[in-house]
């Protein structure tokens, strides 16, 4: 029998990239969305929904099978994280959003506190000790939030990508709703999850291609990523899964959330929708082994090929050091990443390996 320790580690983790929550002793999802067509969503078919479940129009990216999982982890040569990775910048306590600039602010894995025209904005909030769909089991923090929930300004709005665990992180919505009562935004079937903790949680869905007014002027668009979703055994691709592009104050910002590379068509096509993309937010973390991860998750290399491909004038890399999801080393990714940019001849200050509560300010 395996130790808490080792199946903490090994097991629990896959309800958070595989949906596996069965394997974390919870229960398959519950339909807390329409009799028909999916479980959280129904609506028209189109190039990504197929009436029932969602896709990658590119193909690649569906969800492991239950022997490739059981593969990986029988086969796993997982590097040891430390106890604890703490950061330098921790501590930070943000000010109000000015009218003017543009400052991005890493909590940790893929949560940013961004301010842009006088908005402050949240991505993929998750100030939970464990990305978990319990609270005993599960992978746990290595270090605590960048910034302190009770330390964070007013949020005017929050932008969740897809439903794992490490992203859509129920118990921190509903404190930042109870608090400020945020927009939130986010793709398809995943409102219906979301109210499903508090039927009086406003959520605005969109689809690909639609765009949210976030207030004075700044507008959120979400945007195709190559992932897939689940929350349970029974759910897979359910709900949607998306990046957002942020435009606001003179300013224009790329969320990816999660994705794969592929072929590098939807960072193209998103250059040419987008362009002048001041800031990429791109995760480098959770990439290994290749064989299973490249298709969901890029790695550092793959996110300097992105960001380029983007035209992007910063990057920012996040997705790494904080939770332990697959085998790399905690500082693996910043090291693949320098790595990465002097082979391309990338000057290193232009993709920086972020750490919690590291400032960028344009």
């Amino acid at each position: 029998m395996p130790t808490p320790t080792r199946w903490t580690r090994r097991a629990a983790g896959l309800a958070v990239l595989g949906g596996l929550n069965g394997l974390a002793g919870a229960g398959p999802a519950r339909a807390v969305g329409p009799t028909t067509g999916s479980f959280y969503y129904s609506g028209p078919r189109s190039n990504h929904f197929d009436g029932e479940r969602f896709f990658n129009p590119e193909g690649g990216s569906e969800p492991r099978s239950f022997a490739e999982v059981l593969t990986w982890r029988l086969t796993s040569r997982s590097e040891v994280w430390p106890d604890d990775y703490p950061s330098p910048y921790a501590g930070t306590r943000p000010g109000s959003s000015g009218k003017a600039g543009l400052r991005a602010t890493l909590v940790g894995h893929a949560t940013f506190l961004l301010q842009i025209g006088g908005l402050s904005i949240l991505t993929d909030p998750i100030w939970s000790d464990r990305a978990s769909p319990v609270s005993a089991l599960g992978p746990r923090r290595h270090n605590p939030p960048g910034i302190a929930f009770d330390d964070l300004p007013r949020i005017d709005a929050v932008l969740i990508s897809h439903n794992h665990y490490d992203h859509l992180d129920l118990p921190t919505i509903l404190r930042l709703w109870q608090r400020d009562r945020p927009l939130i935004v986010t793709p398809l079937g995943n409102d219906a999850i979301i109210r499903s903790e508090d039927p009086a949680i406003a959520v605005t869905p969109l689809d690909w291609g639609d765009t949210a007014v976030l207030g004075r002027g700044v507008t959120a668009t979400a945007v195709p990523a190559l992932h897939w979703s689940a929350r349970g055994l029974a759910d897979r691709n359910h709900a949607l899964w998306a990046g957002f592009v942020v435009k606001g104050g003179g300013h224009t910002i790329y969320f990816a959330g999660d994705t794969g590379f592929g072929a590098g068509r939807h960072f193209r096509d998103m250059a040419a929708r987008h362009p002048a993309i001041d800031l990429a937010l791109l995760p480098i973390g959770a990439y290994e082994p290749r064989w299973f991860m490249a298709s969901q998750h890029m790695n550092p290399d793959d996110a300097v090929q992105a960001m380029r491909l983007l035209r992007a004038r910063q990057g920012l890399g996040c997705h790494w050091g904080t939770f332990h999801l697959t085998d790399e080393a905690v500082d693996r990714p910043a090291r693949d990443l320098a790595e990465a940019l002097a082979r391309r001849d990338v000057p290193a200050g232009r993709f920086l390996a972020m750490r919690p509560g590291q400032v960028w300010r344009s």
